[in-house]
């Protein structure tokens, strides 16, 4: 004998009007009742059942974890809802916790291609001579070589005709050192963090590494011009 299945329409009609009847007070207790004794669980179950069904995990959250930041995320948005609109609840509920979650898994896509791409390219300029910056002496006042530097990077735009892409990285390179002390590494402090640079450089240039790299030439020349003139003081 087949056995019965079990009842899946976990948000019917009596889910539907409570939701409607937990709109239409501003009573906290007695949404507080509602919201307990008859949503809980419905929203619970929609909650576990698109994450499921679609396959809409996040890498970095166990199933737990996942299933309470969106049921959270999914509690704010029921004010939003306007059953004047004609539309049902369950409707309004699944599309939320779906764009939710999607949005999400995006994002951590996003971040995580970023991270992927960034760290192939310091592992590919770690040892790079041309992509480091080392101050040469240690009785050097660095904060006066950084405000030298700027300096000279805005005169050499001013006067030079650069390319768009070397104008670009000329003034993404000013507004790196001017805000130099957030791209010392931790260590001796007598070398700049290449790869906090490069990522710098390539957010606010959209310029590829190899772009960068050529576009730097003239750049890095200027850096050690001044750097002469500074020892030799």
């Amino acid at each position: 004998m087949p056995r019965p299945r079990k009842n899946k329409n976990y948000f019917g009609p009596e889910q539907e009007q409570a939701v409607v009847d937990y709109l239409a007070t501003d009573d906290p207790e007695e949404r507080n009742v509602i919201f307990r004794e008859q949503l809980r669980e419905p929203l619970s179950k929609m909650v576990d059942s698109i994450i499921r069904r679609y396959k809409l995990y996040r890498a970095d959250y166990h199933f737990d974890g996942l299933h309470s930041d969106v049921t959270s995320f999914l509690i704010t948005k029921v004010d939003k809802f306007d059953p004047a609109k004609g539309t049902k609840a369950y409707s309004y509920f699944g599309t939320i916790c779906k764009n939710y979650l999607m949005g999400s898994i995006q994002k951590d896509n996003k971040e995580k291609n970023r991270k992927i791409s960034y760290e192939d390219i310091s592992t590919s300029v770690e040892n790079r001579e041309d992509m480091t910056y080392h101050l040469h002496n240690d009785s050097l006042d660095y904060e006066d070589v950084v405000t030298r530097l700027v300096r000279e990077l805005e005169d050499f735009i001013e006067v030079t005709n650069l390319n768009k892409n070397e104008e670009k990285l000329g003034y993404a390179l000013i507004e790196v050192f001017t805000n130099y002390e957030h791209i010392f590494q931790g260590g001796d402090g007598k070398k700049f963090n290449k790869n906090l640079i490069l990522l710098s450089l390539r957010d606010m240039t959209s310029m590829t590494t190899k772009e960068i790299r050529t576009s730097m030439k003239k750049y890095r020349k200027i850096y050690e011009e001044m750097m002469l003139k500074v020892i030799k003081v």
